[in-house]
């Protein structure tokens, strides 16, 4: 893990996954959420369902260099929490 370059860790099904918030990231969550702005894409984040947090789940770890379909890790033992303080510690740290 490059705390420098904004990576946090989730644990997937027992294994330590990276997720990071980079500039592509940042555009594909833009574009699968529909916002034009940062602005948008901020209130757009308060109100996530479960598919959304897994395909945010999924962009992150793209950005972290794995490719993971939203689908695949429905199916693995990710705890909602968990899941939702690495997406908040990404953003934060990617924006440092």
């Amino acid at each position: 893990m490059n705390g420098a370059r904004g990576e946090v860790i989730l644990d997937v099904a027992g294994q330590k996954r990276v997720l990071c918030l980079t500039l592509g990231a940042l555009a594909d969550i833009e574009s699968a959420f529909g916002c034009a702005s940062l602005a948008d894409l901020q209130a757009r984040m308060r109100r996530l369902s479960a598919a959304e947090l897994l395909q945010l789940v999924s962009i992150l770890m793209k950005g972290g260099g794995e490719r993971v379909e939203p689908g695949e890790l429905a199916q693995l033992n990710i705890q909602p929490a968990a899941a939702a303080a690495a997406v908040a510690e990404a953003f934060r740290a990617g924006v440092e």
